[in-house]
């Protein structure tokens, strides 16, 4: 989980990096304006915006991403199974709280039929190892964790109950799109040629998958790898404009279960203009491969 400081430095603009453990943390960074900018699950951002929080949604981080995991040896082999289970969820305002929710409706269960809570992600895979809950839906790359480990088995993934389903959100706060757009533009430019990159092919996610796990997310790189190609539209990075018909079912959702109170109309929360800049955005020219720089090589 990452936020972004921009500042101006010699002409170009320095988007300096913060890892959180988790979304509270970095809504509480964000309310304090610790941080400008910042990526959230979707219904924490709109419910935010609707508490008066000064922030506005201007692209996604990606979709898919999510998935249900239940023990791999256990007693549940579909969802309606999961009656009278314990699930563990990031957070009551996370996509997933909502995407479990639509897998219970439509095998035919109720929301009081399984016993949904609240934990850390770092904290889903010893929970799930020691029997204290019956399985989790998160993100990735909780739910490879778990697989790799030998102790989980995906239940479904994000898009078997949730077709084009959104995750995480790029939030800036107010100020900083008043007074800043053009530096709000260039991390949205950058997120989109990042995305197109990684979604060029396996080679290209391995190589993120590699570097980002070894010098920023100190994570092993085969988790990394496994989760961004097992298979490739595990997650996805492209669409990532914000689209209208996607949060009005998110709204939808949150006020059947009492996370907003209030109608929210869509410009209220999202900034379009951002999006529609980087829309004829390529990727990156960043060819991997044979003669290309080694994350070995760093080392020597």
């Amino acid at each position: 989980m990452t936020d972004y400081i921009a500042r101006r430095s010699l002409d170009e603009y320095l988007f300096i990096p913060h890892l959180f453990q988790g979304f509270p943390e970095i809504k509480e960074a964000l309310i304090s304006n610790r941080v400008q900018a910042g990526f959230l699950v979707a219904p924490l951002a709109v419910a935010l915006r609707s508490q008066g929080v000064p922030i506005k949604i201007v692209y996604l981080g990606h979709r898919y991403g999510s998935a249900a995991v239940v023990k791999k040896d256990g007693p549940v082999r579909a969802v309606a199974d999961l009656k009278g289970r314990t699930m563990a969820v990031p957070s009551r305002f996370s996509d997933e709280r909502l995407l479990l929710s639509r897998a219970l409706d439509q095998n035919g269960l109720a929301p009081e039929d399984v016993r949904v809570v609240e934990m850390t992600p770092a904290d889903v895979a010893g929970a799930l190892a020691s029997n204290a809950i019956d399985g989790f839906v998160m993100g990735e790359p909780f739910p490879s964790q778990a697989e790799l480990g030998g102790y989980g088995r995906v239940l479904f993934q994000a898009g078997e109950y949730w077709p084009d389903y959104m995750s995480c959100v790029l939030v800036v706060r107010d100020e900083v799109i008043a007074r800043r757009p053009e530096a709000v533009q260039v991390l949205v430019d950058g997120i989109a040629r990042s995305g197109l990159w990684l979604d060029a092919g396996k080679s290209e996610r391995e190589y993120a998958a590699e570097f980002v796990g070894r010098y920023y997310y100190n994570q092993p790189p085969s988790l990394l790898k496994w989760a961004l190609t097992q298979p490739l539209d595990r997650v996805r990075f492209n669409p990532l404009s914000p689209r209208r018909d996607d949060f009005e079912l998110v709204l939808r959702l949150m006020r059947e279960h009492h996370l907003i109170d209030k109608p929210l109309a869509f410009e209220d929360y999202v900034d379009m203009r951002f999006a529609e800049g980087a829309a004829h955005e390529t990727a990156w020219d960043y060819p991997v491969g044979p003669g290309r720089w080694d994350p070995d090589a760093a080392d020597d």
